[in-house]
């Protein structure tokens, strides 16, 4: 059965999906399924349903993406989110990057790289850094790895490698960002 889908900006989590299809039952909107930005609908909606759509997902912090340009931004940003940390298979964890989202959203990835960064300011490669040390922040205050683990964990090259990153985006060094904790963490969708 067909269906069309609509994308949607800020879903970075499993809880954003649930709280998408919460959305999408209470509205009483039939939908095949919710991922990471994007609802897949049996049907298109009409107008005022749309709009209502847009309204509840406003309520929550999200945003129907209505241009060609923004959902493909937001699809590359859903699979580097994925990527840096590590929500992938190993086999694809294994394949460089540009490549990866190459095949993902058929692009060249030079194409990618030029319309991220005109769009938002920063290269891909700056966004996936920023996502892997959040991941290592919020490792981090868990507490329940070491920090090689957490290097291994993210496909690190050392816990140097790591540690100098994460002291380049942060300002701080893992090791006092653990004794100050949590008020250091940012959401995902503001990074």
């Amino acid at each position: 059965m067909p269906y069309n889908t609509l994308l949607v900006k800020n879903m970075v989590c499993h809880r954003c999906v649930l709280a998408v299809e919460d959305i999408l039952n209470k509205e009483l909107i039939p939908f095949q399924k919710v991922i990471f930005g994007e609802i897949h609908l049996y049907d298109e909606l009409a107008g005022d349903r749309k709009e209502r759509l847009q309204n509840k997902l406003g309520e929550i912090g999200f945003e129907l993406i209505d241009n060609y340009t923004s959902g493909l931004i937001e699809k590359v940003k859903q699979l580097v989110i994925r990527r840096a940390r590590n929500e992938v298979d190993e086999k694809t964890s294994k394949i460089k990057l540009s490549l990866y989202l190459s095949d993902q959203v058929n692009h060249e990835y030079t194409y990618l790289s030029s319309l991220f960064s005109s769009v938002e300011g920063r290269t891909i490669e700056n966004y996936f850094i920023e996502q892997r040390i959040e991941k290592a922040k919020e490792l981090l205050i868990y507490g329940q790895l070491t920090l090689s683990q957490i290097a291994f964990d993210l496909e690190y090259s050392s816990v140097a490698h790591l540690s100098t990153q994460f002291k380049k985006i942060t300002g701080l060094t893992p090791s006092y960002f653990k004794q100050v904790g949590a008020s250091k963490r940012r959401s995902l969708d503001n990074i």
